[in-house]
């Protein structure tokens, strides 16, 4: 080892004691701003999550939020981190934030339905199992995402809605309340005895425990039609016997109203045919 050397490194040390004596402290700060972010960022992860849980929103909605404010935490961190080193983040967050924008415009439809899912999970419209009609479709729910939901049809086809159309529209949720009320509309001829139809019609629903005593089932004559004496019945009854009761009300009627001699009138055209007397 030369002279030139051996002057190099008696510099190199104090060079490097001064770069220790410069930057050691603010490395340090960094690590333990970085270290004591992370814990911030789980603690308030953690919060999130217990708020959320308490409010009984979806587990789904409960794992994203929480993970999304990790991260969101954890970027602040970062950011601090790199300032305390000296390093200018400021250009760094510009980057960050034209390319959030650029991502927010690519996925406005993305966006759109991610915040109809949230909106759908935290105010719950509706439920798994709940049979509805929206965005021109009806089906049971079977499962709400972030971005869709999916709705199995009476005729078992599965349906998958862009939450954003589903929210867009009107939303009517059969199975929300306990109880329905059955609307039919039966016609008897003019010729018919009113009395005795309208006594039928109160013996068949009385018969049928299925029906609700309270509401109290409505009978009434609805209309003098061009061809019926038309009668609105209204039972009320629990929403899962609905179509059942519905269909056997419809049938039940039918067969009474024949045994009664009571007709039902349908559409029909007279006909008259005149035969001219031809001339020689």
């Amino acid at each position: 080892m030369d002279f030139s050397q051996l002057l190099d490194m008696e510099h190199l040390g104090p060079r490097i004691l001064d770069l220790l004596f410069q930057y050691g402290p603010r490395v340090i700060a960094a690590v333990v701003i970085f270290i004591l972010g992370r814990v911030f960022a789980r603690i308030i992860r953690n919060a999130v999550r217990r708020i959320l849980k308490r409010s009984k929103v979806d587990d789904l909605l409960v794992s994203f939020v929480g993970s999304l404010t990790y991260m969101g935490v954890l970027a602040f961190v970062l950011i601090a981190a790199l300032n305390q080193l000296g390093i200018q983040t400021t250009s760094f967050v510009a980057i960050l934030g034209a390319a959030g924008l650029a991502i927010g415009l690519a996925l406005q439809g993305s966006l759109s339905n991610f915040a109809a899912g949230v909106l759908m999970i935290i105010f719950r419209p509706f439920k798994n199992g709940d049979y509805i009609e929206g965005a021109g479709v009806a089906g049971l729910v079977e499962q709400i995402q972030i971005f869709t939901t999916e709705l199995r049809t009476p005729d078992n086809k599965l349906v998958i809605i862009p939450n954003a159309n589903l929210m867009g529209s009107n939303i009517i949720n059969y199975s929300a309340n306990q109880t329905r009320r059955i609307d039919m509309v039966f016609g008897i001829g003019y010729d018919d005895d009113l009395r005795k139809a309208k006594t039928i019609l109160q013996e068949i629903l009385a018969s049928d425990e299925r029906i609700l005593k309270n509401p109290a089932p409505v009978i009434a004559v609805s209309e003098l039609g061009d061809s019926s004496v038309n009668f609105v019945v209204r039972p009320w009854a629990a929403t899962k016997d609905y179509w059942d009761l519905y269909f056997h009300l419809m049938e039940t009627v039918k067969i009474r109203f024949d045994e009664e001699g009571i007709s039902i009138p349908y559409p029909q055209r007279d006909v008259h045919l005149y035969q001219e007397s031809s001339k020689e």
